[in-house]
């Protein structure tokens, strides 16, 4: 149901129940964030979307993307306070990942040059930030390969008992939603290497270039029902084929 909300005293429209972050980005307010992803349920971990929210008479700082809208609420997406509170989180960030590029400059926007605190890196996983999008995007399709493992100021992101994963597809989706780029990957044109395991690619019978891991493409079948030949040529090879139907059918 489509409600109205303020946000930093301007009329928004939002879906009651929706993250209060991608409302408020969807309607053109910048609020920093590094362990959110539309597609995964929230969890406020990196602590860097604080806003200030008030509702039913009570004001509150809270993180925005795993605060639900509700009708009639009102929002500040930055304050003096806000700012103060993300710049002592960027602190504790970067003592986790100094060597993070996009960490680094989100934290000179704030005026946080260096921690004042003693790096801890994970010497497994380097400039790791404990956001946990790799494990959630990885259990969200269904493979569940990455875990956290430990508590505490021991908690770290890794492979069930430390060893290679017979869930891992080599899919790579991991990769993609790091906000740090710390987990290390390498392709060549047959293979790809993650966590510890090398796959073999799929590779298009039309061009040669590789499509999908050979393990990615039997699950992806398997789960989606897909043809049994639908990974052997690449997109653009299936884009070039389907511009040529086209044409013929025009002509």
């Amino acid at each position: 149901m489509e409600v109205t909300i303020r946000i930093n005293d301007a009329e928004v429209k939002a879906q009651e129940g929706e993250s209060l972050l991608d409302a408020a980005r969807r309607a053109g307010f910048s609020i920093p964030s590094l362990c959110h992803h539309q597609a995964l349920e929230p969890i406020g971990a990196c602590r860097l979307c604080l806003v200030e929210v008030k509702a039913s008479g009570k004001e509150e700082l809270t993180t925005s993307c795993n605060f639900r809208v509700t009708a009639g609420i009102e929002v500040v997406t930055d304050s003096a306070q806000i700012r103060k509170q993300r710049a002592a989180n960027l602190e504790l960030l970067l003592a986790r990942a100094p060597g993070s590029t996009r960490l680094r400059q989100l934290a000179a926007e704030y005026g946080v040059a260096a921690p004042r605190f003693q790096p801890r890196v994970d010497s497994q996983l380097p400039n790791c930030i404990l956001c946990e999008l790799c494990v959630r995007v990885c259990a969200e399709l269904g493979h569940n390969a990455l875990n956290t493992i430990g508590r505490g100021e021991h908690k770290r992101i890794g492979l069930p008992f430390n060893q290679p994963s017979d869930s891992c597809v080599g899919c790579g989706s991991c990769v993609s939603v790091c906000p740090t780029d710390c987990i290390f990957i390498k392709d060549t044109p047959t293979t790809r290497s993650i966590w510890g395991q090398s796959f073999p690619f799929v590779l298009c019978k039309n061009c040669g270039a590789p499509v999908i891991t050979g393990v990615h493409r039997d699950f992806a079948i398997k789960e989606k029902g897909l043809p049994e030949d639908y990974y052997d040529t690449c997109e653009s090879c299936k884009q070039a084929a389907t511009s040529k139907r086209f044409a013929a059918v025009a002509w």
